[in-house]
């Protein structure tokens, strides 16, 4: 009995003893192992669980209510390695810096990928970099970020059109070079503006034939991958944040005339110098006729029409000496009607609002994440009649049903409105106000000088003879701002895009992914002319409804297998895709409207324009792939890849095609022998492969008729020659780089050389009109793109308050017609057999795009241009003042000898600064702005505006200036010419952001992990050849004249994280 007891005494205590061993509080401190501080915030989570928290300023951090099934905590922080350690009272962590471009996944065809391990080409921009910018789209983020992405600034309008985007070159002379947008796997058609940069967790930008040829058909001009956010496991987080800012006019003007004084000094010049010089007047008749002349209501004798100064009525405006008379004053009473002259651009651009606002929620279990999100943008242009409203929602969400199952779906749904202006050149609102001459008004003013009103508010001179003050004006008649601020461009936009996937992993190795995605984007245009003024009253107002909608479905089926047997890792991977598109309009007009702004629907007009039309087509695509990688040791990379693709843009009989792509790379940093102490990773790459472009219209491969009224009898009309054996343009590419990192993660970057050639390019050949059609599309023509692209990522200082890092990224190309056939070989120019196209010369061994124009020679004695032709007897080149009689020659070309953008950002104490270049060198320009100010004024040109260097014109007293003489109605001074061509080089500053994060211990105490309060300018200021000139808006080099140009955006905002 006494054995029994102290048996159970022994037991007792030695329970007794582990209970009170059973830790159930602990404490430590997280240090970086490179430099000994402490880890501020990083996350410390009780291993399996939700329960955790994070480390204060000295790295430290104190966990409760440990269970006793508890046993390791996961420590981690961005940029760290995670670590797993035993639970004790205490701990001390010491994290290890990863290697950045080791242990980087990037999102790739089908997958991912550790960068270590890629054989091809990718750059990707993740979240911190795409939110430094203000844009409506995430691609428009992407400017200077990427090496060997071109592409322009876009429209100045709210919700207008995207960016031209181009990779690695021109890859085409005919078919589309726009690049394959993939949204989260599949592809996407919803338009970028309906996706929010706020859900997106980074974008790839796929460039050779091992990352691109898995996407067969259309693959060939590189891939954009947009990967939108995913939740994690752990506590939820909600994140917010609100921007409110201010859009402005971002354009730097030309040196153009401003004051109304000098533009009537520099009119009188040129009438003067053509009565005098030209039509042989005294000095005294030419000074009194001109002076009458220009003030006349004859254009073709150079009449301005408006007098808008008020002198003495024996005097003239301009004196003898061509000066204004100082007796002149501004404002004139005409036909009981002041006229004063306005600015027309400070009257049509104004500041407008930018609000913005977003948040998310995110979290979930080991088993569940879920992923929510809502913003709202309203963002106001800068001039009448254009603005941008979006609603934007996100769900994302995955389960893991089974150990061996897991599925998942993303669904988001955006609508908006958008108002806009026409774009169209000469027509629309910028094109006039920045063209015109600083005399005229803008409003009808009475004779008190004081703006009129009427129901519509300002009364607008129209500059008519029917219209208020009675004047025809020579420039742009019957426009005025207020046709922008009274005709409406109306859409509006509901996008829907939906996927789901199932993952099924079997048999250890094994995994079956099926993927299903749609698309449907629809949108609703309603266009109007106002029955009051200008055109559109004549018709007492036209209505327009436009309505297209696009449906896509898309289906995966991926079967991957991995296995890893001592030091050899292989994977494959097997899979189908098909792809449906499905494109709906529907038109109508309409005029003789009801109630301008009560109804704008085609049932609020009567009588029908007889324009109404519907239209559909379908594009479909199917495909088999599979890819191969293999890796030993994690040293040696080798992968292969096949796709065999269909599609329905080429005759049944050429439905498909094959591609292929083989890569490896040899990741030398990891052999025993490579002890290099300052070469963190040094990485060696090669691929090749083949791509198809199936981007080339559809039906060219079939003759085409269009059904036409004949008489109220059906008929059938012949509107174009197919070809049967039309078939995919086929990219070619081979890539080689050297990937790196260097002194302990300090520096790092890559350098890669591509080739890239396209066979078989689409070639429209003429024929004779005899015929019957005009000509046909064929596949004949080569072209080729080489170059070299260079990375860096630098960070000098990287202390625990103090982070310094510099970017920057580099491309050089030269693009060249390899090949044309004989029959495209029109003309022969400096032994370049090839064909003109306007002003653009298209020959072998040239590059795309060469300027093909007249070349100016200069001036003669007596002022006049001058250009060059070859005498065909001798062969000698010699100069004619006869613009006809001058050659056309090959003139250079715009593409860029290089481009890029390179960046900065400082962290400091919580304050933090960040600003993003972009740039190019060389191409050449051809400036049609300066062109159109540089002009004589002639009969049809009176009244336009002029750029100061006129006044800089060739005279006998200034026989060595280049520019023209001064004088009416000589033509052709501006005509195109190589004159106007300009070096097309930019250096463009995109965004300066600056912010600061409060300290944590401010915030906690309310429920808040973050906040930070920051300020942004978008589209800060360029630098061109030329003040003025924008070679940012065009790749061709063929300017936006007319164009609205993007504003700039000053904006402040608060981001919150709970």
């Amino acid at each position: 009995m006494g054995k029994r007891i102290a048996l159970f005494l022994m037991c007792l205590l030695v329970v007794i003893g582990h209970l009170s061993a059973q830790v159930t509080k602990m404490s430590g401190i997280v240090l970086s192992r490179e430099d000994g501080s402490p880890v501020v915030g990083a996350s410390v989570l009780i291993q399996g669980t939700t329960r955790g928290t994070i480390t204060d300023v000295d790295g430290k951090f104190i966990l409760d209510n440990i269970k006793p099934a508890d046993k390791k905590i996961v420590v981690s922080f961005i940029g760290m390695k995670t670590q797993a350690v035993d639970i004790k009272p205490f701990v001390k962590v010491e994290l290890v810096t990863e290697s950045e471009l080791m242990d980087e996944v990037m999102v790739v065809a089908y997958g991912t990928a550790k960068r270590s391990a890629f054989t091809g080409s990718a750059s990707v921009v993740n979240a911190d970099k795409l939110t430094k910018r203000q844009t409506t789209n995430v691609v428009q983020a992407l400017a200077g970020q990427v090496a060997g992405l071109q592409m322009t600034s876009g429209s100045g309008q709210p919700g207008g059109s995207a960016p031209t985007l181009i990779i690695r070159g021109i890859g085409s002379i005919n078919a589309e070079n726009d690049p394959l947008i993939i949204v989260d796997g599949m592809p996407y058609e919803g338009g970028w503006n309906n996706i929010n940069p706020s859900d997106v967790e980074s974008v790839s930008v796929l460039k050779d034939a091992a990352s691109n040829a898995l996407y067969g058909a259309r693959g060939a001009n590189g891939v954009i991958i947009i990967t939108t956010k995913q939740a994690k496991a752990g506590e939820a987080v909600v994140t917010a944040s609100a921007k409110w800012g201010v859009n402005t006019r971002g354009t730097i003007d030309y040196d153009y005339i401003k004051d109304p004084g000098e533009y009537y000094e520099a009119h009188y010049k040129a009438l003067y110098n053509q009565l005098r010089y030209v039509k042989g007047l005294s000095e005294e008749d030419a000074y009194a006729q001109a002076n009458v002349n220009m003030v006349g209501n004859t254009k073709e004798n150079g009449g301005l029409v408006y007098n808008v100064y008020s002198y003495p009525e024996n005097e003239y405006l301009i004196g003898k000496n061509g000066k204004l008379n100082p007796n002149a004053t501004l404002g004139r009473v005409v036909n009981e009607y002041t006229l004063y002259p306005d600015n027309w651009v400070d009257e049509a651009f104004s500041s407008a609002l930018r609000q913005e606002y977003n948040v998310n929620v995110s979290g979930g279990t080991d088993k569940m994440q879920l992923y929510a999100s809502f913003g709202y943008l309203k963002d106001d242009g800068i001039v009448p009649n254009s603005n941008y409203e979006r609603y934007s929602t996100r769900f994302k969400g995955t389960y893991q049903a089974k150990s061996w199952m897991k599925y998942g779906a993303n669904v988001s749904y955006t609508h908006s409105n958008t108002a806009s202006l026409s774009e169209s050149y000469d027509t629309d609102l910028s094109s006039f106000t920045e063209g015109m001459a600083p005399i005229y008004p803008v409003y009808v003013r009475d004779a008190n000088g004081n703006i009129m009103t009427d129901l519509n508010g300002k009364v607008y001179d129209y500059g008519t003879v029917t219209a208020e003050p009675g004047l025809a004006r020579p420039n742009h008649p019957n426009s005025s701002i207020q046709s922008s601020m009274l005709n409406q461009q109306n859409v509006s936009g509901n996008t829907f895009n939906g996927n789901g996937f199932v993952d099924i992993t079997f048999l250890k190795d094994f995994k079956f992914t099926f993927n299903v995605g749609t698309t449907v984007n629809e949108r609703r245009y309603y266009t109007t002319s106002n029955p009051y003024y200008g055109f559109g009253a004549e018709q007492n107002g036209t209505v327009s409804m436009y309505h297209y909608r696009t449906t896509t479905l898309n289906l995966q089926q991926i079967l991957n297998y991995s296995h890893t047997f001592g030091k050899h890792n292989v994977s494959a991977m097997l899979g189908h895709e098909s792809y449906k598109y499905n494109y709906a309009e529907l038109s109508a007009a309409k005029k003789n409207m009801f109630s301008y702004w009560g109804n704008h629907e085609l049932n609020g007009a009567v009588i029908d324009s007889s324009s109404a039309g519907s239209y559909s087509t379908d594009y479909n695509t199917e495909g088999y792939f599979f890819r191969a990688l293999y890796d030993y040791d994690t040293k040696y990379f080798f992968s292969a890849s096949y796709r065999r693709d269909a599609s329905s843009r080429f005759h049944p009989d050429h439905w498909w095609g094959n591609f292929y792509s083989v890569g490896g790379a040899y990741l030398m940093s990891k052999e025993d022998w490579f002890d290099v102490k300052w070469i963190d990773l040094f990485k060696v790459k090669f691929s090749i492969g083949q791509q198809g472009n199936d981007n080339i219209g559809s039906y060219n491969y079939t003759d085409r008729y269009s059904i036409v009224n004949s008489n109220d009898e059906l008929s059938l009309n012949f509107n174009g020659k197919g070809k049967k054996d039309i078939t995919w343009e086929t990219n070619t590419n081979m890539n080689l780089g050297v990937e790196f990192e260097l002194f302990k993660g300090k520096l790092n970057g890559g350098i890669e050389v591509f080739y890239r050639k396209t066979t078989d390019m689409l070639n429209w050949f003429t024929v004779p009109l005899s015929l019957g059609y005009a000509g046909y599309y064929d596949n004949i023509g080569d072209m080729a793109n080489k170059g070299i692209e260079l990375e860096l990522n630098y960070t000098p200082i990287n202390k625990k308050d103090f982070i310094w890092k510099i970017n920057m990224n580099l491309t050089h190309y030269k693009n060249k017609i390899t090949y044309l056939p004989d029959e495209k070989k029109t003309v022969t120019m400096d032994g370049h057999g090839g064909y003109m196209n306007g002003s653009r010369y298209y020959g072998e061994d040239l590059p795309i795009n060469t300027w093909y124009m007249k070349r100016f020679a200069g001036l003669s004695e007596e002022g006049l241009s001058m250009w060059y032709y070859t005498d065909t007897q001798t062969g000698e080149e010699k100069t004619t003042t006869t613009y006809s009689t001058g050659d056309f020659y090959l003139c250079g070309d715009p593409n860029p000898d290089l481009y890029g953008g390179f960046g900065t950002s400082i962290s400091f104490h919580g304050f933090d600064f960040s600003t993003q270049f972009s740039y190019s060198v060389g191409g050449l320009t051809y400036d049609y702005a300066y062109a159109g100010m540089m002009g004589n004024p002639t009969a049809t040109s009176v009244g336009n505006r002029w750029h100061k260097d006129v006044l800089k014109a060739w005279s006998p007293e200034n026989p060595s200036s280049t520019i023209p003489r001064w004088y009416f109605n000589d033509l052709n001074t501006t005509g195109s010419s190589d004159r106007f061509l300009i070096d097309g080089s930019y250096l463009n500053l995109q965004n300066i952001q600056v912010g600061y994060t409060l300290p944590n211990n401010w915030t906690s105490s309310l429920g808040i992990k973050n906040l930070r309060l920051y300020f942004v300018c978008d589209n800060v200021y360029y630098w061109s050849k030329r003040k003025g000139l924008d070679p940012r808006r065009s790749i061709s080099g063929v300017g936006a004249s007319g164009k609205i140009a993007p504003f700039r955006t000053y904006s402040g905002g608060i981001s919150l994280q709970f």
